[in-house]
């Protein structure tokens, strides 16, 4: 069996198509895998599913829609906890599990980058769900930001770490796993797809589009 490839994430954000087409090809990603529940972009039409497919095909990169697998808006009432989808729970399901080692198989042969929406990785469920999955089966991960710079997702641990208040002088009292498992969550809680009857654009003044 071969070695996976690193597998890097990215969100599209409001990036024209050149940026967004220039970013991957600055690190040579050859396969999008996209983990958008809905993929459409209401301000960005040419990350719609099919017109970002056509325009990754005339760059000799291939598109995936993961999003039934590896979306952030669950259908299932029990992947909720208190209405905010659940990143724990989804990431038990077998489903979810499906894809992951769907990406795992795929990286044996491409330098794959999983697609979302939101900039930056800590404000997405690529970041706090996905990579964290593929982490903790043993796949190197990496975020390329904005600027085209990409981080380890170790650092963006360490971040997450410090947005929590927990950073690594605190982890005298519990282990650094101890201590993301609570980021995590917190972090999750805050970000996450919240299931209610009133437009999802009104909770925290922006749209998820997980």
């Amino acid at each position: 069996m071969a070695r996976p490839n690193p597998i890097l994430t990215i969100g599209h954000s409001n990036h024209t198509l050149a940026k967004f087409l220039a970013l991957l090809q600055g690190v040579e990603v050859r396969a999008v895998a996209d983990v958008r529940s809905a993929p459409v972009s209401r301000f960005s039409p040419h990350f719609n599913k099919v017109a970002l497919s056509a325009s990754l095909a005339e760059q000799g990169i291939s598109y995936v829609f993961l999003g039934k697998e590896l979306g952030g808006r669950p259908d299932l009432p029990e992947l909720f906890s208190g209405g905010v989808a659940d990143y724990e729970k989804m990431a038990a399901v077998p489903a979810f599990k499906g894809g992951i080692a769907r990406l795992i198989t795929g990286a044996e042969s491409h330098r794959i980058a999983i697609m979302c929406a939101e900039a930056d990785p800590l404000d997405c469920h690529r970041g706090l769900l996905v990579a964290r999955a593929l982490t903790e089966a043993g796949i190197e991960v990496g975020h390329i930001l904005s600027s085209g710079q990409v981080l380890t997702h170790a650092e963006i641990e360490d971040r997450l770490l410090d947005l929590a208040g927990l950073t690594n002088e605190n982890l005298l009292a519990a282990s650094r796993g101890e201590h993301l498992a609570e980021a995590y969550r917190a972090r999750g809680r805050k970000v996450a797809y919240a299931a209610r009857k009133a437009p999802v654009s009104a909770r925290g003044g922006r749209a998820r589009r997980d």
